[in-house]
C-alpha cells in the first residue's frame, strides 16, 4: 500500500520469487489482425483506429517539473506511435475515501492506479471495466505471475485490474550520512530490531537527530504496524477452511508498538504522529531521522516528489529485520478502467497501460526509450530503482542489463535488500476488510507515539473485536 499506495499481492501463504512464472516474446507494435487468435487463444477483432481521447493518471500531485516532463515526453512518443488516440494526464493519489465521490463525479481519469488490497472489491462493487479482451492481445497476457494476475481477475475469471507497477515487499530506508556521523558503519546496516534500537539511540546522541520515524497518519499507520509485526512472525489476520478470524492480539503485534514506546523512552524516535506515506517521504528527505520502513522502491517517490539526488542526500536500502520466522510484507499496484470506458477507450486504455508500465519490462527498445527520458530529464528521474519483477526473476535481470548504461540509482547502496529481494520470505496483506483494519490500528500506533507507557493489550484488544466485525460484515 502506498496510502495511494499499500497493498499486496493476492495470494495466500509465503512465496519465492524466484517461482515466478517465466516470461517471454517481445511486443510487436502491430494490433492482433482482425480475426486472428489472440495468445490468450481467443478470437478477437482488431482494434478500431477512431480518435478517441483517454485521460491518464499521471503523477502523485506536487511531482517535481522533472518528473512531469518525463511524463510528457513519453505522451508525445505515444501519440506518435498512436495517432488517433489523444491521452491527457492528470494528477492522481489513490484514496479509498475518496474513489467512489470520483467515480460518481466523472472526475476518475480513464486509467488509474488501485493498491492490490482493493482490486478484489472494486471488481465486486462493478467499479472496473472488464479488460480480459484487451489485455489477452498483447503478447505476454499469459506470462503473468499467476499469483499476481490472480489479484485483478474476477470471479469470473476475467481479468480487470492489470499487474503495472511498484511490486515492492517493505524495506528498511536509511540515512548513510546520519550513520557515518554517528561513528556507524553505513555499509553495515541493522539487521535485527534490537540492532535497529541501538543505531537509532546512537545516532539521536551523536548527532541531534531522531533515529527512527514512523508512519501513523490515517491508515498508513496501520499499514507499517503490520508490516513491524510480520517481520516479527505475527499476522492480524488467519484463515482455516474459508474462515477468517482477527488475530490482533498476536504478541508480535504489541511487540511492534513496544519497540515504538521504547524508542520514544530512549528519545531517539521522531516525535510527529502525523506523518503519512507522503510527509513521512518527506521528513526522511530533509534529514529529520536516520531510518524508517516503507515499499522496497520508495527511492522514486523520493527523487520525483522530494527531488533527491545522490548530490543531496546519502540514501541507503537493506532488508527489514526479520525473526521468530517473519517476513517481508509485499504489496503492489494494479492498473485500472473506469467502468464506463467504451469499447474504443478501453482499447486505447490498454495500449497506454502497455505502452507506459509493462512494454519496459518485456521489450529492450521500450526500456530503453524510456529509461533514457528519465535519464535526460534535469534533474535526471530515478533509473533502476529495485522493485519485484511482475513477470519473472530471469526477465527483471535481462531488463536492467537493457538499461545500464542510464541506471542512475545507488545499487551499491542497496545491496542489503538486493541480496536478498529473491530469497526472502514474502507475506501478503490480510484477505479481508484489510484498509478498514489498517484503520483501526494507526490511532494506537499514534498512542505508542505520543504517550507513556500506553494499554497496547486492551487497545489491541477493543480493535481485534472491531476488526472481526469488519472481516464478518465483508463477506
Amino acid at each position: 500500500m502506498r496510502f495511494n499506495r499499500t497493498t499486496a499481492l493476492v495470494m495466500a501463504g509465503t512465496m519465492s520469487l524466484g517461482l515466478l512464472a517465466a516470461c517471454s516474446s517481445n511486443k510487436d507494435d502491430a494490433a492482433s489482425p482482425s480475426g486472428t487468435t489472440t495468445p490468450g487463444g481467443d478470437t478477437s477483432s482488431a482494434p478500431s483506429n477512431e480518435p478517441v481521447t483517454i485521460t491518464v493518471a499521471g503523477l502523485l500531485p506536487g511531482a517535481e517539473k522533472a518528473a512531469v516532463d518525463a511524463l510528457n515526453d513519453r505522451i508525445t512518443q505515444f501519440q506518435e506511435k498512436y495517432p488517433n488516440i489523444t491521452v491527457k494526464s492528470k494528477e492522481y493519489q489513490w484514496l479509498p475515501t475518496t474513489f467512489a465521490a470520483d467515480l460518481a463525479g466523472g472526475t476518475l481519469p480513464t486509467v488509474f492506479e488501485v493498491p492490490a488490497t482493493d482490486t478484489k472489491t472494486l471488481i465486486a462493487n462493478k467499479q472496473l471495466a472488464d479488460m480480459d479482451a484487451q489485455l489477452k492481445q498483447e503478447p505476454y497476457a499469459n506470462d503473468f505471475n499467476e499469483q499476481v494476475i490472480a489479484g485483478g481477475k474476477g470471479e469470473d475469471g476475467h481479468v480487470y485490474a492489470v499487474p503495472a507497477k511498484s511490486f515492492y515487499s517493505v524495506a528498511l530506508h536509511y540515512n548513510r550520512e546520519l550513520f557515518t556521523k554517528a561513528g556507524l558503519d553505513p555499509d553495515k546496516p541493522p539487521t535485527t530490531w534490537q540492532e535497529v534500537r541501538d543505531d537509532a539511540k546512537v545516532i539521536k546522541e551523536k548527532t541531534g537527530k531522531a533515529g527512527y520515524g514512523m508512519m501513523a497518519k490515517d491508515n498508513a499507520g496501520g499499514w507499517q504496524l503490520v508490516a513491524a509485526a510480520y517481520s516479527r512472525g505475527g499476522r492480524v489476520q488467519t484463515e482455516a477452511n474459508g474462515t477468517y478470524t482477527a488475530t490482533l492480539t498476536d504478541p508480535a503485534v504489541k511487540a511492534s508498538l513496544q519497540f515504538l514506546s521504547d524508542l520514544k523512552k530512549d528519545g531517539s524516535l521522531y516525535p510527529d504522529s502525523g506523518l503519512g506515506w507522503a510527509e513521512i517521504n518527506a521528513a526522511f528527505a530533509a534529514g529529520k531521522f536516520a531510518m524508517y520502513t516503507s515499499g522496497s522502491d520508495i527511492y522514486t517517490a523520493l527523487v520525483q516528489n522530494q527531488g533527491v539526488t545522490k548530490d543531496n542526500l546519502d540514501y541507503g536500502l537493506t532488508a527489514i529485520p526479520t525473526e521468530n520466522g517473519g517476513g517481508a510484507l509485499t504489496g503492489g499496484t494494479y492498473a485500472g478502467v473506469r467502468p464506463d470506458a467504451s469499447d474504443a477507450e478501453k482499447d486505447a486504455a490498454m495500449k497506454w497501460i502497455d505502452f507506459w508500465y509493462l512494454a519496459k519490462l518485456s521489450d529492450q527498445d521500450q526500456a530503453v526509450a524510456d529509461a533514457k527520458i528519465l535519464a535526460d530529464q534535469k534533474p535526471p528521474q530515478a533509473v533502476g530503482t529495485p522493485v519485484l519483477p511482475i513477470f519473472s526473476k530471469e526477465k527483471y535481470q535481462e531488463s536492467l542489463t537493457w538499461i545500464k548504461d542510464y541506471i542512475n540509482v545507488p545499487l551499491d547502496h542497496m545491496t542489503g535488500y538486493t541480496d536478498v529481494m529473491f530469497t526472502q520470505p514474502l507475506i501478503p496483506e490480510a484477505a479481508r476488510a484489510t484498509q478498514d483494519t489498517y484503520g483501526l490500528l494507526f490511532p494506537i500506533v499514534q498512542s505508542a507515539i505520543t504517550k507513556d507507557n500506553p494499554d497496547f493489550d486492551s487497545l489491541l484488544a477493543k480493535a481485534n473485536t472491531a476488526s472481526q466485525k469488519l472481516i464478518e460484515k465483508s463477506k
